[in-house]
C-alpha cells in the first residue's frame, strides 16, 4: 500500500508513542526534530499524534486502531516509538506486531540500519562505519511470508514448519536500494547469504543481487559471504564492510550485532522504507524497566529521525529537511563526545539533560 504523493511543503509527519521508554525518547526526539526543521530554514512541522500499543488498547480496544492505519496511509513520513507487545493482555500478545503490521500494510520492504562509531561510546570496532541493508518482507520470517495467515504451522503436536520465501522482484529491489546507497558512500556491496545450504532460496537472493549490481551499478565492487562467516567478518575486520545486504532473519540478526559492535544498540538507527513512504524506528526495544525513570538513551530514534529527513528531503528535493538532518546527526555525536551521555553509555546525564544539550547544539550552527 502505497503513500501520497506529497508536496514540497507539506510538513506532515506521524508521531507515535509505542510503549515503554517511547513516552519518554519519542517527544525528546519530536522536539530535537521541531527545532532542527526551523533553524535550517524549513516551515514548521504539523505534527500527527496516533495511538498505538497498551494506550490504543485502553482507548480503542486494540493495539493498532484502523484510525492509525488510515492516517499512515495519507503520511510521507512518521516515528514509531518501542512497543512492549509481549505486555499485551491475549489476544493481542500472540498476534503480529504493529510495527510488523505497519511494515506489512504499508509494503516498507528496505530496513536500512547503520552501524557506526561514535566518539565517545566504547567500541568493540572503533572505527566501523557500515549499513546493513535487509530485505523486509519476506525470507525466512513466517510472519511476514503470506496473504493470510501465518508461514509457521503445526501439522501435528510434535512436529513444527516455517516457511522461507524469496521472491525475485523482492530481491531486485532490495539489490537497487543497496546498490544505490553504496554508490553514496564507499561503492562496496556484500551480499549475504547461506547457499551452500538454502540453494534454491538464499542462492536466488544471492544470484539476483549480483545480477543487478553487474547490470545496472558496474561502478559497485561486489562481493558475498555465507551468513555464519559473515559475524566471524564483521568481529574481526568490521571495518572493511561498506553497504550489505541480507534477506530479513539475516538481516536482522547481522544489525543486532553490528549495532552492538560499533558501541550499543542504543545508539544504532533504522528506517523502513518504501518507494514513497518513511518510517524511523529505533532497533532496540521499549525498555519497561527503565520506563519513566527519566533514564531512557534517545540517541537511537534521535538519529533514526535524522534519516527519515534525510530521505524525505532527498525525495522531495527539500534542502532544509537535509539540513534538519544534518543538524540532528552533528547534535547528537557532539554531545556524546562532549561527554554528555545516558547512563547504558557509561555516562550521568537523564534523559531530558541529554536532549537539552542535543537541543542546544541543534540551534547553535
Amino acid at each position: 500500500m502505497g503513500g501520497p504523493t506529497a508536496n514540497n511543503s507539506d510538513k506532515r509527519i506521524g508521531v507515535i508513542l509505542g510503549d515503554g521508554i517511547g513516552h519518554e525518547i519519542v517527544p525528546a526526539t519530536q522536539r530535537v526534530v521541531t527545532a532542527a526543521v526551523t533553524a535550517a530554514g524549513g516551515a514548521d512541522v504539523d505534527w500527527v499524534t496516533l495511538p498505538l500499543g497498551l494506550d490504543a488498547i485502553d482507548s480503542h480496544g486494540t493495539p493498532l486502531p484502523d484510525s492509525t492505519l488510515a492516517a499512515l496511509a495519507e503520511l510521507d513520513a512518521w516515528i514509531l516509538g518501542p512497543h512492549d507487545s509481549a505486555a499485551y493482555p491475549e489476544p493481542f500478545r500472540g498476534q503480529l506486531t504493529p510495527g510488523g503490521v505497519i511494515r506489512k500494510e504499508f509494503d516498507l520492504f528496505a530496513n536500512i540500519r547503520p552501524a557506526r562509531s561514535l566518539e565517545g561510546v566504547a567500541s568493540m570496532v572503533p572505527d566501523m562505519d557500515l549499513v546493513i541493508v535487509r530485505e523486509n518482507t519476506e525470507g525466512l520470517y513466517a510472519d511476514r511470508n503470506m496473504f493470510a495467515g501465518s508461514g509457521e504451522f503445526m501439522p501435528t503436536p510434535d512436529v513444527a514448519l516455517a516457511v522461507g520465501v524469496v521472491t525475485r522482484r523482492a530481491c531486485e529491489r532490495i539489490a537497487h536500494t543497496a546498490f544505490a546507497l553504496a554508490r553514496t558512500r564507499r561503492r562496496h556491496v556484500t551480499i549475504v547469504h547461506k547457499a551452500n545450504v538454502l540453494s534454491l532460496t538464499t542462492g536466488l537472493f544471492r544470484d539476483v543481487c549480483r545480477d543487478v549490481g553487474e547490470r545496472h551499478y558496474p561502478d559497485v565492487q561486489i562481493d558475498d559471504q555465507h551468513v555464519d562467516a559473515m559475524t566471524a567478518h564483521l568481529v574481526r575486520r568490521g571495518r572493511d564492510f561498506d553497504v550489505v545486504v541480507a534477506e530479513n532473519m539475516f538481516g536482522d540478526i547481522l544489525s543486532d550485532l553490528t549495532g552492538e559492535l560499533s558501541g550499543s544498540l542504543g545508539t544504532a538507527p533504522s528506517i523502513n522504507s518504501s518507494d514513497t513512504q518513511v518510517m524511523a524506528q529505533a532497533a532496540h526495544g521499549a525498555a519497561p524497566d527503565i520506563a519513566g525513570h527519566n533514564r531512557a538513551n534517545p540517541t537511537a530514534l534521535m538519529l533514526s529521525a535524522a534519516m527519515m529527513l534525510d530521505l524525505l528531503g532527498e525525495r522531495r528535493a527539500d534542502r532544509h529537511l537535509v539540513g534538519a538532518a544534518t543538524r540532528i546527526r552533528d547534535a547528537v555525536r557532539s554531545t556524546i563526545a562532549s561527554g554528555v551521555a545516558t547512563s547504558d553509555l557509561g555516562g550521568l546525564a537523564s534523559t531530558s539533560e541529554f536532549t537539552e544539550t542535543v537541543l542546544a547544539r541543534t540551534l547553535r550552527r
